[in-house]
This record gives structure tokens, C-alpha cells and sequence, in this order.
């Protein structure tokens, strides 16, 4: 879900998702490293036929009445709060929101259909390499139906709001996440790449950002947006369950030499799916009139290193733990290497 969390960093509500919309993602600390049974998996679908947006909410289309309404929370803007972007012309400044909300809407389309599907397939066809119970692989075809829906109804919602507002989307030629990706990938050895991107799958599914909780309960935002990143909380908090367990199963089925490996890379691939794709940032603060200095200054200012370091690591903090109680702090180095990110589990 959440490595759209990344582009929140910054924001003045960011905090814990609610559980309430989320869920309790379970892992059973106790278990044996070694993989748990293949009679433990108690499935977090069990209710999905009636739960999931793709077979139970209706298409989230806008209505007449949301010309005056935002398209998305300004708290949970990063920029929105300084102010030179909250003194521009008010037709600019919801221009900045819509944009935001463009940018939320094509990362979940490009973070489920080129990343996250192609995972979520190769885990129901059994080619990744893990063993896993029968359930797990015929949940991993649901989450592949979800994450496709999510894709879907983002793709349809854009194009609402271009049509209403006439506003274009300027998104970047390719997904800020998907290039740091390639980069870690093509930094490894061959045999390590498969591996890297079924981290950064898990990693990305366990996630957590306030945004999923907050713009759905804002009356300001137009509903159909609202209703929208509801229905993609409400499916998230299953895969984010699903994904927890899965990580115990990948784990067990990794030697010792594999998991060191994937525990030094784990740090990196969280880092590089939530720190803010800062030239993208840039770009569009000047298409807003913003001279190239005063854009700098809104980005050096909104995304200090310490508010990025400090989000990352608040954002991240679940899925840290689910790492710790694999007892990966145990060997030094692995330990040096989250703390360079400014990651470290809770104290208990």
C-alpha cells in the first residue's frame, strides 16, 4: 500500500494510520523462524467476497454538487502549508491539490500494475520459491484482483477530474519508485535482483501512512475521492496482514546467507520508497510561477533531511518490527545498516 506513503513526508497531519480502516496486521512473534505451518494460516480474506471494493463498492464517479469541493486534504499536502505555495492566486493553490491528488491516483496505478501484480502473480503461481499453503496462493490471485481494481478505479477517477476541472496531470515519465528500484536492482548481483523486488513488494504492502485514514473523513474533499481511498484503505489493511505472515514464509525458506543479504537490503529499499521524489517536486512548484530559488526553498524547507528522516522512520515503524522479531538486529552489521537510515525498532 504504502509506499505512497512517500509522498506524504513532509505533510503537517502525518501520523499512524487508524486502525480502524487498516486493521491488525498479525504476526505471531513466537513462531519458528524456520516458516510457519502450513496448518497456522488463518487468512485475513475471509470475508473478501463481501468486503472488497472490486466485488462489493460501487464505481466512485463525481457528481454536480463537487464543483465547490477540494480534491484533496491541503494537511496532508506537503508544500500546501508554506507560504509561498498558501499565498498563491486560490486558483493555483487548488491546482496544487489536484495535482496531488494525480500524483496519489498514478502511483497506485504504476505501483500495482508494474510492480506489486507481477509479485502478487508469481507468489499464486508458485514461482517464487517459498513454500506457502494452498490459501496463501489462492489469496495471493484475490490481492492480484484488488491491486488490478485499484489500478482501475485510479486510471477512471483521474480522468473525472481532468474532464471536470480541465486540469492536466504533470507527472514525471516514470515513477520515482520504479527508478530507485532499478537502481538497487542493477547495483546487484544478477541472482539478488528477484529477490530485491520481492522485498520491495513486501516492504511497500506494510507500510503505513495517515493518509488512508485521513482524506476519507475530511468533508472538504469531493466524496467520490473520499469513497475512493476508502475503499483502497479498506482492501490495503488485508494485503498489509497478508504480507506480514508472507515475510515469515520467505524468511524461512532463505538460507542464513540469504537472509543477511536481505536484511542489509531491506533498510535501502524502505529509504528508497518513501523519501520524496524532491525533482519532481521542484518541476512543478515553478510550472506554478515560483521562481527556480523560491522552489528550492519551499523543498529545503518542507523536506529537511531530520522531518525526512524522522517520517521515514515513523512510517516504517511496522514493518521495522516485523524485521526485528525475525531477529535480523541480532547480527551487528545489519543493525549498523538500518540505523545509517535512521531505522530502529521500538523499544519494547
Amino acid at each position: 500500500m504504502c509506499g505512497i506513503a512517500g509522498l506524504f513526508v513532509g505533510c503537517t497531519a502525518m501520523a499512524l494510520c487508524p486502525r480502524a480502516l487498516l486493521g491488525q496486521p498479525a504476526l505471531n512473534q513466537d513462531s519458528e523462524l524456520t516458516g510457519p505451518s502450513n496448518d497456522d494460516y488463518r487468512s485475513p480474506f475471509r470475508n473478501w467476497d463481501e468486503r472488497s471494493a472490486v466485488r462489493a463498492r460501487p464505481r466512485r464517479t463525481l457528481s454536480p454538487d463537487d464543483d465547490s469541493s477540494l480534491y484533496f486534504s491541503p494537511d496532508l499536502v506537503p508544500v500546501a502549508a508554506h507560504d509561498l505555495v498558501r499565498h498563491l492566486r486560490p486558483e493555483l493553490f487548488e491546482q496544487v491539490l489536484t495535482q496531488h491528488l494525480y500524483r496519489y491516483l498514478a502511483f497506485t496505478e504504476k505501483l500495482e500494475t508494474l510492480v506489486v501484480n507481477g509479485t502478487v502473480l508469481a507468489i499464486a503461481s508458485g514461482s517464487v520459491g517459498v513454500p506457502l499453503p494452498d490459501e496463501m496462493r489462492l489469496d495471493a490471485y484475490r490481492i492480484y484482483c484488488d491491486e488490478a481494481y485499484h489500478a482501475l478505479f485510479s486510471v477512471d477517477l483521474m480522468r473525472q477530474v481532468v474532464a471536470r476541472t480541465g486540469t492536466q496531470p504533470v507527472l514525471p515519465d516514470q515513477p520515482y519508485f520504479l527508478r530507485r528500484l532499478q537502481e538497487i536492482q542493477a547495483a546487484l548481483p544478477s541472482p539478488m535482483r528477484p529477490l530485491a523486488e520481492l522485498l520491495f513488494v513486501t516492504i511497500s504492502e506494510t507500510l503505513i501512512s495517515a493518509t488512508m485514514g485521513e482524506v476519507p473523513m475530511d468533508p472538504t474533499v469531493a466524496p467520490a475521492v473520499r469513497d475512493a481511498i476508502r475503499d483502497h484503505a479498506v482492501d490495503e489493511g488485508r494485503h498489509h496482514a497478508y504480507f506480514a505472515i508472507f515475510l515469515r514464509h520467505l524468511w524461512g525458506a532463505l538460507d542464513s546467507a540469504g537472509r543477511r543479504e536481505a536484511a542489509l537490503l531491506a533498510p535501502r529499499l524502505i529509504d528508497a520508497f518513501l523519501r520524496p521524489d524532491q525533482p519532481a517536486i521542484r518541476s512543478e512548484l515553478q510550472s506554478y510561477g515560483l521562481t527556480r530559488d523560491d522552489a528550492e526553498q519551499v523543498v529545503s524547507e518542507v523536506y529537511g533531511e531530520n522531518t525526512v528522516r524522522t517520517q521515514v522512520a515513523a512510517m516504517a515503524q511496522r514493518t521495522v518490527q516485523y524485521f526485528a522479531a525475525l531477529e535480523v538486529f541480532a547480527a551487528p552489521e545489519v543493525a549498523d545498516e538500518f540505523h545509517r537510515y535512521g531505522l530502529q525498532p521500538a523499544a519494547q
